[in-house]
């Protein structure tokens, strides 16, 4: 478990990156995630926007947490400014000093999808990273793999606010990048992480019961998932846009069983709609790449 240690103090320089530069972050990756050469600008901008005198904050001290690197941006030659995802602080925003350095340790151990060791410590909402070791226990990716478990990290990006701890999700996480590791096939696997991300980050309820009444879905009539409220039975009257589901379907995904061709093809239809509606039109990027390759 992490190590968390606090400690107040008086006005003082902030640290090279201060709170605001959480913010930038936020807007950068609400929009896309970012490419290289706009991560360097960002990286620039947030580093200079922090030097400033700014009122004393408790300092947070964190050893030993385990996490993920979700996105990485460069600033200037020799540092990074990282989002991770971790067990039980959930997104946090901090800068690796050093990390580009050919000889830094660092290099090789804040790669994607390889579970670390993290120790970091800062006053503000963006942390100073003070130690990182890689754990080992999963296998590395590639391919197909690697590209929907871009996909993952793009949608905690999105739907996942920072210091907002999701230890259920991080663990699906952790599962579904060693179900993509041994091969399993990616479009299931996404389903399965797409559905727990909406639940645990509070954008869907249960799939299985009907809102308001909490009715057990029936497999043999037909349903929607109204937005905002949750799945009821499906009507005349309901827009166009809204996918209508078979109540089997509905069971089988909360069920995690994607057995039936049935299933596959209806609850891939929901996601993009409920992913489509909560993101507000704002496309995923590698969700559109996989969609080309017809893996989603």
């Amino acid at each position: 478990m992490a190590d968390a240690r606090r400690g107040g103090g008086s006005a003082r320089r902030a640290d090279p990156i201060a709170e605001d530069a959480a913010e930038l972050l936020a807007t950068q990756t609400t929009q896309s995630v970012p490419s290289m050469s706009a991560s360097v600008a960002l990286g620039r901008e947030m580093m200079d926007r922090a030097m400033r005198i700014v009122p004393a904050r408790t300092e947070l001290r964190v050893a030993n947490e385990t996490g993920f690197v979700l996105h990485a941006y460069p600033y200037r030659e020799t540092s990074l400014i990282l989002d991770v995802f971790t067990r039980d602080h959930g997104r946090m925003a901090m800068v690796a000093k050093g990390a580009k350095r050919p000889h830094s340790a660092l290099r090789a151990v804040l790669q994607h999808f390889h579970p670390i060791s993290l120790s970091w410590s800062g006053r503000g909402e963006v942390k100073t990273l003070t130690k990182a070791e890689y754990v080992g226990g999963m296998l590395p990716m590639s391919g197909d793999a690697l590209l929907s478990g871009f996909y993952l990290n793009e949608l905690v990006l999105r739907f996942c606010p920072r210091e907002d701890a999701h230890p259920a999700l991080f663990k699906h996480y952790m599962i579904t990048l060693t179900r993509l590791a041994h091969g399993e096939a990616a479009g299931l696997v996404l389903r399965s992480f797409e559905r727990v991300l909406l639940q645990e980050t509070g954008f869907a309820v249960a799939f299985d019961r009907c809102a308001g009444t909490d009715e057990r879905v029936q497999p043999g009539l037909d349903y929607v998932y109204q937005p905002e409220r949750g799945v009821r039975r499906a009507q005349v009257s309901d827009p166009s846009s809204w996918p209508v589901i078979a109540g089997q379907t509905l069971l089988d995904m909360a069920q995690d069983d994607y057995t039936r061709a049935q299933t596959v093809a209806q609850s891939r239809g929901l996601m993009r709609f409920l992913l489509h509606y909560h993101l507000q039109g704002a496309p995923l990027k590698t969700r559109q790449i996989l969609i080309d390759l017809q893996y989603l």
